[in-house]
């Protein structure tokens, strides 16, 4: 077992540059009981893998940033609009399922799942969104330890009025940037991610 000294100057010689998802890496591969490792220069302790890393060539990491770029600008101009009605864009996407939901109103367990939030996350928000009384919980009868998140007649008249500006932007922002072809490929890639994490 070689030591820390031994690994550190090892990681000072021979170097295979790689391109990463995010940032290029400068890597020193070695084999210790017949095993590859990949020693990262500015680390003590070395990374072990037992295949080799797929890199993502120049054209994907340029997509890849473009990706992680363009969506994070869209969301906060997206929440950016929904606050002069005193939401954000979480607030609003509660809203909207429980529009749709019969009666407007879902079990807190069914809504944290649609949303892909953690309970705890989605009983906070719930929570103030209650105190604004946009949102009311109730009990559910036919199970005592269920409770209903519901729709209430003032978050309801909310979202009717904030619509319309989230739409256009929606539109303005993503939607009329694209081709139908390209926003519909949009949708059938990120179905295959969601269908690809929920399996595992």
């Amino acid at each position: 077992m070689r030591s820390s000294r031994e690994v550190r100057k090892l990681c000072r010689g021979r170097r295979g540059q790689h391109s990463g998802c995010c940032v290029n890496l400068l890597t020193t591969t070695l084999r210790i009981n017949g095993l590859k490792v990949n020693y990262i220069p500015g680390t003590l302790f070395p990374v072990t893998t037992t295949t080799e890393t797929r890199w993502l060539n120049a054209e994907q990491q340029v997509a890849w940033r473009a990706y992680l770029l363009g969506t994070a600008r869209l969301m906060a101009k997206l929440d950016d609009e929904l606050r002069r009605f005193g939401i954000g864009i979480n607030d609003y996407e509660i809203l909207v399922r429980l529009s749709e939901s019969p009666d407007r109103r879902l079990r807190m367990a069914d809504l944290a799942d649609r949303l892909h939030q953690s309970r705890s996350r989605l009983t906070h928000t719930i929570g103030r969104l209650e105190a604004a009384e946009l949102v009311r919980r109730k009990s559910c009868t036919s199970d005592k330890r269920g409770v209903w998140a519901e729709l209430t007649e003032a978050g309801y008249n909310l979202l009717v009025e904030a619509a319309p500006t989230h739409v256009d932007s929606v539109r303005e922002n993503l939607v009329d940037l694209a081709s139908p072809e390209d926003f519909a490929a949009v949708g059938r890639v990120f179905d295959a991610v969601s269908e690809h994490i929920g399996q595992h």
